[in-house]
């Protein structure tokens, strides 16, 4: 088994990156190493600027180092699953952005590749790993907000331009991709299962992309979900979960600082819970070096990105349809 520290290279000098480095020169168990791009003087400004050892000219050269374990894929939606493969091939591990792929027949193939090469893949919904996500699912799997009824989120940013990757149909743009993945998951994690009906509904860009998709899940149980996501509205992120006995509120869910609190209301009184302080990145950085040092199995699974995508892909073809869709 392979023993720490986890040689990382950068797919690509992404802004993400920037999110991502800190954690891993914070980590005993992992070692940020090198950084391709598309050119080698890309390669060599950025390593100089954030003082990595290596540059390379091409993904292709990184993924042929022997010496890097661990490929972190933050390139364009339509780029993550076919880069993930030939990192997969290459011998390396990877931890691979948002959203992983962009219909299941990706994630299958990431899922086969990776047995093959039994190597560890995992998708970086930084989120998940954060004390207050779990917090939130220990309450509610607790009963302290009764049963479970209903969860309502929404993530919206004002992008205030029409030139951006994420405005490109062919390359997996809009904002339920981009955003609207975020409540999708969250609601999925908190209801601990899969919905069997969704229906959408979207407001269509200048590139055909959705500006704005708004949302409806059915679970098992008679559990529903709401959610909105877009590039042309104000800052907003939050999720809420309602039960028959209280109400859980999350005020900044997908990317919670080091001092959170929940708030959890009940008839009675309401309660401010204070989470386990963390740096947001860090928790998918030892993640993946729990899995391949230890054997752990990824927090988010190939199985749990799988079924995200589909009810992505179902909400999509509901809003062309205008009617609701089994998942």
């Amino acid at each position: 088994m392979k023993t720490s520290p986890l040689r990382w290279g950068l797919l690509s000098t992404a802004n993400i990156n920037r999110a991502v480095i800190p954690p891993l020169r914070a980590s005993n168990r992992n070692i940020l190493t090198a950084v391709a791009s598309r050119s080698l003087a890309s390669a060599e400004a950025y390593a100089g600027e954030w003082k990595i050892e290596r540059a390379f000219g091409s993904y292709e050269a990184l993924l042929d180092d022997p010496d890097i374990d661990v490929i972190y894929n933050p390139l364009p939606n339509h780029l993550h699953a076919e880069w993930t493969i030939k990192a997969l091939r290459a011998g390396k591990h990877v931890l691979c952005e948002k959203p992983m792929g962009l219909d299941v027949v990706e994630i299958d193939a990431i899922a086969h590749t990776a047995r093959d090469a039994h190597k560890v893949v995992a998708e970086a919904f930084m989120y998940r790993h954060h004390p207050q996500t779990l917090k939130a699912k220990e309450l509610v799997d607790s009963g302290r907000i009764g049963k479970l009824q209903a969860i309502r989120g929404s993530f919206t940013y004002n992008m205030n331009t029409n030139v951006n990757i994420r405005l490109v149909p062919e390359w997996g743009g809009g904002s339920i991709w981009d955003i609207g993945c975020y409540p999708i998951s969250y609601a999925r994690f908190i209801a601990g299962s899969e919905p069997v009906e969704v229906f959408g509904q979207q407001v269509t860009g200048l590139t055909g992309i959705d500006d704005s998709f708004f949302g409806q899940m059915r679970f098992p149980g008679e559990v529903f979900a709401q959610f909105d996501s877009g590039f042309r509205t104000p800052f907003r992120a939050h999720m809420e979960i309602i039960g028959s006995e209280g109400i859980l509120t999350i005020p900044t869910p997908f990317k919670p600082t080091l001092d959170e609190q929940l708030s959890l209301y009940r008839p009675e009184k309401t309660e401010l819970i204070t989470v386990e302080r963390q740096e947001l990145y860090i928790g998918e950085v030892e993640d993946m070096a729990d899995c391949i040092l230890n054997g752990k199995s990824p927090r988010v699974s190939l199985a749990d990105s799988r079924a995200n995508v589909a009810v992505i892909v179902a909400l999509l073809e509901s809003a062309r349809r205008g009617l609701p869709v089994g998942v």
